[in-house]
């Protein structure tokens, strides 16, 4: 996926000799500082699968991260694309709207044009299913512990963006903020004003199911009592008059 080029960020830019190859950042979550995060979002993955359709699930994450329990495909972004259940590139192998939930664990925190793969999530997301996508905080004092690393945090207007860019625009998207706000082992989940501060954020939307269009209503027609059609009143007249006709002749 090709590096996308941003406006203004927070974090300062790679140190000096940094890897800076597609997905060579996203190693940072396999040190002690993004396992912090990551343990966390473990759990309220968890939270999701439980409230969605029971479908297999699709997870796309980093090498350190897991994917949920049970039944479904697990995807590791790699240079070449992805790795896991199948080995593949965009647009995914996989069939349309036959997943409950779509999990996207950190894969555009390395810079990652996101709209491709989201585009693709809309496709096979099976309506009444939910997306979460995890990213990184930018204005969390974490992002210290994940500076000069080569990985870059957007806010999430860019993500709310992004994901009405990509096949989602009528699905409204709820915010929750993860993680550590500066010691690596105490994370939690919140949305108050505190939370904000949290090392992640997740956005999740169920996507919305279209109701089906009716059939046209079927035109009833009604007899009225007492009126005679036009066609038989004009057959009367007719017989009417050749009868008159035989008895003058």
């Amino acid at each position: 996926m090709p590096a996308l080029s941003h406006g203004r960020q927070p974090d300062p830019g790679p140190r000096p000799g940094a890897a800076t190859g597609p997905g060579q950042a996203l190693r940072w979550f396999g040190e002690v500082s993004g396992h912090g995060l990551l343990e966390v979002e473990s759990g309220a993955m968890a939270r999701v699968l439980a409230a969605s359709p029971t479908l297999p699930w699709a997870w796309f994450g980093v090498a350190a991260a897991s994917p949920p329990h049970g039944r479904g495909v697990a995807l590791r972004r790699s240079v070449d694309g992805f790795d896991g259940a199948v080995r593949c590139r965009l647009p995914l192998p996989l069939a349309s709207e036959a997943f409950g939930a779509v999990f996207l664990q950190h894969v555009f925190d390395d810079g990652a044009d996101p709209l491709p793969l989201l585009g693709e999530c809309a496709r096979i997301l099976a309506p009444g299913g939910r997306l979460w996508l995890a990213t990184l905080n930018p204005w969390s004092p974490y992002r210290l512990r994940w500076a000069r690393s080569g990985l870059r945090a957007r806010d999430a207007g860019h993500w709310q963006a992004a994901l009405r860019s990509s096949g989602f625009a009528a699905d409204p998207v709820s915010l929750q903020w993860l993680g550590p706000r500066w010691r690596e082992a105490h994370g939690e989940v919140g949305v108050g004003a505190a939370d904000v501060l949290r090392a992640g954020v997740a956005l999740t939307l169920t996507k919305r199911v279209h109701a089906a269009i009716p059939p046209p209503r079927l035109q009833q027609l009604r007899w009225q009592t007492g009126l005679v059609p036009r066609d038989a009143a004009a057959q009367r007249g007719t017989a009417a008059a050749r009868e008159r006709e035989d008895g003058e002749g």
